[in-house]
């Protein structure tokens, strides 16, 4: 008995060891890529292998960082008329630590698994929405992007969602073209590893960190939310503003979801579906069930959120802790906030009475009272023993003429 019952345990252990491996590849690849790290070339907004050349008005600045630097380049003009928030590294050590941070940034872009892979009749990225992964395409002349046409990278609430673009030859971007972040993308956790050269095409508007292996011209007017870093060329410049920001710090959001039960329903937390969301979009994560204490976590960017549920009819809904009362709360960098929902359950309805009114007396037993809850009133109890006797006696007198009227028909019969 003992053997057949480890043979009937062999398939059901090599069952559950296929489902975790099914299950694992997944989690993973939900999760997305991880962000490049920086390392010392995070306080630099532009770095050059060569020359770092700025023509106009430029200006460069960011929490992050603000300076210039080349190694082992021969010059550094323009400046001014361009003004830089930072430090000029022309040469030095700093630069030169930095430059070698910078192949590493580079190599780890580059090795990078596609998720994606543009075929070169499809490698254009204008009009498309992207959510986290990494994108490899081939040389895209204009990358067709367009004040009408924009790349839109969508972060789906995820802060830390990461973009990483692979450029196998050059990057080129039209005159007029953006790239725009939404549902909490972040500047700071997008990547450009391009093969050759980058252009930025006049008065365009550009987002992320580029990691070039020859050089980089921003033309006139052109804009750059992140990093200029040319590993072996120069860089170009031409009444631009390059803004090296900081990656905001996030903030914690936790929700409680408590139920309470004193009218006789038995509903819990998790059957109750909870929503985060921002700009009236579901944040990562939501929605999700309902958990009692300690509830669910979430990691958000700063702003300002609506924590709410889906409605049950039999249930009151409350909110407390650090939102208002209709379940808002702003989140700023390093916060960690609670909001707990709170259900009371509504008591069931037990049917209404009928008031009975005649000429001897009024009804004087059914009572209307107001639920403490929903402030709802309802009916309840019984009719007065008055309307009750009325009718008991009224039903009795038709049964005495109708046994009457009988007695003398069949009297009259006999007769």
């Amino acid at each position: 008995m003992r053997i057949q019952n480890k043979k009937r345990l062999i398939p059901l252990s090599l069952t559950v060891l296929m489902l975790i491996f099914m299950i694992m590849p997944t989690t993973a690849l939900a999760s997305g890529p991880t962000k490049v790290e920086l390392r010392t070339t995070s306080n630099f907004a532009v770095l050059s292998g060569m020359t770092i050349t700025n023509a106009g008005p430029t200006v460069i600045s960011g929490d992050a960082g603000g300076d210039i630097g080349l190694h082992s380049g021969t010059s550094i003009t323009g400046f001014p008329p361009g003004v830089i928030s930072g430090v000029v590294h022309d040469t030095d050590a700093v630069a030169l630590q930095a430059k070698a941070d910078l192949t590493l940034a580079y190599d780890d872009a580059a090795g990078r698994t596609p998720t994606t892979t543009f075929v070169e009749t499809d490698n254009q990225l204008g009009g498309k929405t992207l959510t986290t992964g990494v994108y490899r395409f081939g040389g895209a002349e204009t990358a067709n992007l367009t004040a009408s046409s924009p790349l839109i990278l969508d972060a789906q609430g995820d802060p830390e969602a990461v973009f990483i673009f692979q450029a196998t030859s050059s990057l080129v971007t039209a005159s007029g073209s953006q790239i725009q972040l939404i549902n909490g993308a972040r500047f700071c956790r997008v990547f450009w590893q391009v093969g050759t050269d980058v252009t930025l095409g006049t008065n365009s508007q550009f987002v992320g960190h580029i990691f070039a292996l020859n050089s980089i011209w921003a033309q006139t007017g052109a804009t750059i939310q992140g990093q200029l870093l040319a590993r072996n060329g120069e860089v170009t410049l031409d009444t631009n503003t390059i803004t090296n920001g900081l990656c905001a710090t996030l903030a914690t959001l936790t929700v409680i979801k408590h139920v309470i039960n004193d009218d006789g329903r038995t509903s819990i937390a998790s059957n109750f579906t909870v929503h985060v969301k921002t700009d009236g979009l579901d944040v990562a994560g939501s929605p999700v069930a309902g958990a009692e204490s300690p509830g669910i976590t979430y990691t958000l960017s700063p702003g300002t959120y609506v924590v709410s549920e889906d409605a049950d009819a039999h249930y009151t809904v409350s909110y407390s802790g650090d939102s208002d009362s209709s379940g808002s709360v702003t989140l700023v960098g390093g916060d960690n906030k609670t909001v707990t929902i709170t259900n009371n359950d509504i008591v069931a309805a037990t049917g209404s009475a009928t008031i009975t009114n005649n000429d001897i007396g009024a009804a004087t037993g059914n009572d209307i009272r107001a639920n403490p809850k929903t402030g709802a009133k309802t009916e309840s109890g019984s009719a007065s023993w008055i309307g009750i006797s009325a009718a008991v006696l009224g039903g009795a007198l038709l049964f005495g003429i109708f046994l009457c009227l009988l007695y003398q028909r069949k009297g009259a019969s006999q007769r």
